[in-house]
């Protein structure tokens, strides 16, 4: 359903997320997340854009979320990389459709407008707080794993 840099997007918040406290070096999350290097380095400046991680390079740095997980909604990240959005008018531009969608279309919206739903419901607080014991998209081994609340 969303693209391989949404996913990814997706893979190193959960994966910050579990660490909030600390810089987390961009090899290791590559490593935890199983997202190639480079490809994530671009991911990462686009979140970073995004104000939703900061940075620190040289030895010792890494990237760490910019604000309590309890605060980024998973449609932040989406939306960091890349749009979901409604359909207002008819894509192909048909002026026989006037403002009314063809059924397609109107099925189309209705589903973008559950992911949006579903998505803008749910910050990466909620996945970490999830009963299931595998934690969201990543391989996380630190030796406690804090949680950010919302301050």
């Amino acid at each position: 359903m969303f693209s391989q840099t949404t996913e990814y997007a997706l893979r190193a918040m959960a994966c910050l997320a579990l660490r909030p406290e600390e810089l987390v070096p961009t090899p290791t999350l590559a490593e935890q997340t199983k997202v190639p290097p480079n490809y994530l380095a671009k991911v990462l400046q686009q979140l970073s854009a995004a104000k939703l991680i900061t940075g620190r390079r040289g030895v010792g740095g890494g990237y760490k979320l910019a604000k309590p997980a309890a605060d980024i909604k998973l449609l932040d990240v989406i939306n960091s990389v890349t749009t979901v959005s409604r359909i207002q008018s008819c894509p192909l531009g048909l002026s026989s459709h006037g403002s009314r969608l063809c059924a397609l279309h109107k099925k189309a919206d209705e589903a973008a407008a559950a992911v949006i739903a579903v998505y803008d419901g749910v910050t990466l607080h909620d996945l970490l707080m999830d009963s299931n014991p595998n934690k969201p998209l990543c391989e996380s081994k630190p030796a406690t794993m804090t949680v950010s609340a919302r301050r």
